[in-house]
């Protein structure tokens, strides 16, 4: 079950960055941009707490999918690429197994947890 996730992720990460170039955009614009809302995580300096409630923000699609929409309606492509970035980097995140975070750490996800304790439980 875990591939068949992770090929439909892959799915929607190919269909962000093919829209953003059929909206007219050069194929490097999404991929230079694509690592931007990891900026979130700057958040974590303050603290844990902190840190998830940034990070979950720029990491939660359905917002993605809003700003797509608002830059939809109002013409603006700007808009609808800053969505198409966030919900492309979103799914890309999912696909290596990093989810949206609880605060209590880090890696502590809504896929589970990242790195060696949930290599344990297999």
């Amino acid at each position: 079950m875990k591939k068949l996730i992770q090929l439909e992720e892959i799915a929607l990460f190919i269909s962000t960055y093919v829209l953003s170039m059929l909206i007219g955009f050069d194929w490097w614009v999404f991929i230079v941009l694509l690592f931007f809302p990891d900026l979130s995580m700057l958040g974590y300096f303050i603290n844990n707490k902190i840190g998830a409630w940034i990070y979950n923000i720029f990491h939660f699609r359905f917002l993605a999918i809003a700003i797509a929409l608002l830059g939809y309606f109002t013409s603006n492509d700007i808009v609808i690429l800053i969505g198409l970035v966030l919900f492309g980097h979103s799914t890309m995140d999912r696909i290596f197994g990093y989810g949206l975070k609880y605060k209590d750490h880090f890696k502590n996800t809504h896929l589970g947890w990242i790195g060696e304790r949930n290599e344990q439980k297999g």
